[in-house]
């Protein structure tokens, strides 16, 4: 029986609640759900976690929300969150999670073309969020609100959760095969979660998932990275991002793992120092800020230890190299190289709590090939993945096994992928949405005749089926010459010195490459210090002459290893952050290269007028 028959078979017919119901009985007692972020973590029990679920099921279901019902949450990362949309799922309902940083006009559209009847919030800030939209929303019927000191009174619409989920306790007490014929009568089929798009170039898409197809991508990621069974996972991704709500989700439920809540990112690595483990995965921004945690604390080793870190380090990549290449690794390297590992390595991973690691990932961008072998000469050998919403998060993989880096691996367990004429990559397989919800409440079908889905991602394929990604197929560059340029590639190459945080290439339909470089909130500050520059200011940063200085050979080396129709001509460094609140990036860190268009038109401009002095290379 081949992987991709034992995967179908293990996934057939299951849903999030039969799973949950079997971790409850057969692993009551097993840890499901801890958070690590107050002083003291709280945890709840998989039989613990069912019961909650139960009860606020119970409570949904008095309130009227019925099977297909879209629920909206905006929540931090806690219990309840995670509570709340099992819930919903329950149900029949489907949960929708949106981002924390979304404005009230991005709110309102998520409200309107999803029609959810409920919106459940957190607390104040949340409700500041969505007070001046909510009489905008038509098929809102109820608020429900975590935190009742901030329900506002006089509002029929507004309830407390907790009065929601004491009323569900009562009814489940009373009557728990009600309960148990809630969940009995949810399918496979039906969807599990609705997920919008990050709309980097128009209005987001509300993508439906079903039970098989989360289930399935838990079951194929298990085959191809197994893991120990209960293995412990840190959540600190937002669960309205597709990564976040397969591995902080559906992936433990179906293995009965161990999640740790960090709701603050700003202490994931106090998380996974705490945690250790088994697997972890990190958007590449989080790898590349790894590397400079690395390199800085490197570099204040004492000579003699630094010295056997580069060597360490070096022979490590060696050893990767080969292994990448499909080589055997000399006998002698493999042995000096264990031996390293464990004296030298394997404390520098402990620093940042990835010594256990088994499956390090990254997604949902292109990570730069140079973040992958620094990371590999430490021990920690990140496995670039691709896909989308659409594909349930991974439609590609690279594997302990068979990895290539550079690329995004070989098509997933039972998933097809072929190149169009214009290289746009089609996919097709188990893990392929139901489709896009539209305004209407219908569900529309993307793939074609063949089964195919059309990404919006140009690529290659090699002679060995290794996928490569060369961009997206709207944001490629055309230069007034007709050079097609892949702006990420650039940008990759450019994100790799700590001082960048991100970076974005320009030259559509002009004569040639730009860039606008907006300098790291953290890393910035923190390089500088280090160098005796007293100033934290981003702004006085970005004019410092030691800055420009050294983003001078940043750009310079980076135009070396890129053909002359791709090197940077010009570029401008800014002195203010892009963050998902200022509106530059999407929620998972994207550009928005429309509002960065936009907001940047001058300095574009002045980018492209020769009398005006601008940084150049």
């Amino acid at each position: 029986m081949t992987i991709e028959e034992d995967c179908a078979r293990a996934v057939d017919g299951l849903t999030i609640p039969v799973l949950l119901h079997r971790n409850a009985t057969e692993f009551g007692t097993l840890p499901a759900l801890t958070t690590v972020d107050g002083p003291e973590a709280v945890t709840l029990t998989w039989a613990q976690l069912h019961a909650e679920v139960a009860a606020v099921t119970c409570g949904l279901d008095k309130l009227g929300l019925r099977p297909g019902d879209r629920m909206l949450i905006m929540m931090s990362a806690r219990t309840e969150h995670w509570i709340v949309d099992l819930a919903a799922v329950h149900l029949g309902a489907v949960p929708c999670t949106a981002y924390q940083t979304l404005s009230p006009d991005q709110l309102r559209y998520l409200g309107r073309h999803s029609k959810a009847p409920v919106i459940v919030l957190e607390g104040a800030e949340e409700l500041a969020r969505w007070r001046p939209i909510l009489d905008d929303l038509p098929d809102l019927r109820t608020v429900l609100v975590l935190d009742e000191d901030t329900v506002p009174d006089g509002d029929s619409r507004f309830h407390r959760l907790s009065d929601v989920v004491a009323a569900g306790r009562a009814a489940y007490e009373t009557s728990r095969q009600a309960f148990t014929d809630l969940w009995h009568a949810v399918s496979s089929g039906q969807p599990v979660t609705l997920l919008y798009t990050s709309g980097t170039t128009g209005d987001p898409k509300g993508v439906l998932l079903s039970h098989s197809n989360v289930i399935y991508q838990a079951a194929a990621l298990e085959a191809m990275v197994p893991t120990p069974a209960h293995a412990p996972s840190v959540s600190y991704l937002p669960l309205a991002h597709i990564a976040e709500r397969v591995l902080g989700i559906y992936v433990p439920v179906f293995r009965a793992g161990h999640v740790h809540i960090c709701a603050d990112a700003s202490r994931l690595v106090a998380a996974l120092c705490r945690v250790r483990p088994a697997s972890f995965f990190g958007v590449p921004r989080v790898w590349e800020k790894m590397v400079a945690a690395l390199q800085a604390i490197t570099a204040l080793l004492p000579d003699d230890q630094r010295v056997a870190f580069e060597r360490a380090h070096a022979l490590t990549l060696d050893a990767y190299r080969s292994r990448a290449r499909g080589l055997p690794v000399d006998e002698g390297l493999a042995a000096e190289v264990a031996e390293l590992d464990q004296s030298v390595l394997q404390p520098v991973r402990a620093m940042l709590g990835l010594d256990e690691l088994i499956w390090p990932g990254s997604g949902a961008a292109p990570i730069p090939v140079d973040t992958l072998y620094y990371l590999a000469g430490v021990g920690i050998e990140v496995l670039e993945v691709w896909g989308m919403t659409e594909t349930t998060g991974t439609a590609t993989i690279n594997t302990p096994r068979r990895f290539r880096p550079g690329t995004v691996g070989l098509p997933h367990v039972g998933m097809r992928v072929k190149l169009a004429d214009d290289g746009e990559i089609l996919v097709g397989g188990p893990l392929v949405c139901l489709g896009y919800l539209q305004p209407d409440g219908t569900v529309t079908d993307q793939v074609d005749v063949d089964g195919l889905l059309a990404t919006g991602d140009v690529g290659s394929l090699d002679a060995d089926g290794f996928l490569t990604i060369t961009d997206r197929k709207k944001e490629l560059i055309i230069t007034s010459s007709g050079k097609n340029i892949s702006p990420a590639r650039i940008e990759g190459m450019l994100r790799t010195h700590p001082l960048v945080g991100h970076a974005a290439a320009i030259g559509d339909r002009r004569p040639y490459v730009t860039a606008l470089i907006a300098l790291d909130e953290e890393a910035a500050p923190a390089w500088a210090r280090a160098r005796g520059i007293s100033t934290d200011d981003l702004a006085a940063l970005a004019g410092h002459p030691a800055v420009l200085a050294e983003l001078h050979k940043v750009v310079t080396a980076a135009n070396e290893r890129l053909a002359r129709a791709e090197q940077v001509k010009k570029y401008r460094v800014l002195g203010q952050p892009w963050t998902p609140e200022s509106g530059e990036l999407t929620p998972t860190l994207k550009l928005r290269r429309r509002v960065i268009a936009e907001r940047c038109a001058d300095l574009i401009d002045d980018l492209y007028r020769t009398e005006v002095t601008a940084n150049s290379v």
